[in-house]
């Protein structure tokens, strides 16, 4: 029996339509690095850099790159790449989940299970395994109920309606 540790260190699911599109800005974020370098020269050779707001900017833009930098190498290392399940029974990366909250059968909300970088594949929210509620609802059953603490210290509870698998 795999516990929900298990599944979340299985790495984060990805198409491969999403794969490709984060592996492409990949790529031109690396190919950009000497034209940013370029940038911050330039901007270094304009002077007194306490008062020189381009540099700052630039030095600035160059953190944020190479924090997605970062972030991108590290999402495509741990991906597993490929088709979502073809049967869902649990909660699962790359599964569609439809749950309603506790006291209320009518507020019901679907969504996939999966990295946030495929959202631009789907018209469906997509929630994080490592996301409060992603993480309390991994290998969760339709019937069970789930109780999670969310972002705002509140507890909420959901119940699990259906799981299924998601058809890009």
């Amino acid at each position: 029996m795999s516990t929900p540790t298990d599944q979340q260190d299985q790495g984060v699911w990805l198409t491969q339509e999403a794969h490709d599109r984060l592996r492409a800005e990949l790529d031109q974020l690396i190919a950009n690095r000497p034209a940013m370098a370029k940038e911050i020269n330039d901007r270094r050779e304009e002077g007194d850099l306490k008062e020189n707001g381009g540099y700052h900017a630039a030095r600035e833009e160059q953190g944020k790159q190479e924090g997605r930098i970062r972030q991108l190498t590290d999402l495509l290392r741990k991906a597993r790449v490929g088709a979502a399940p073809t049967t869902a029974t649990n909660a699962a990366l790359g599964t569609v989940i439809t749950i309603a909250f506790d006291g209320d059968e009518d507020d019901t909300e679907k969504f996939l299970l999966g990295s946030r970088e495929i959202a631009g594949t789907t018209d469906l929210t997509v929630y994080s395994p490592e996301s409060a509620l992603g993480a309390a609802i991994v290998g969760a059953a339709p019937g069970a109920t789930i109780t999670y603490t969310a972002p705002n210290g509140k507890d909420i509870s959901v119940k699990v309606l259906a799981v299924e698998p998601f058809v890009p």
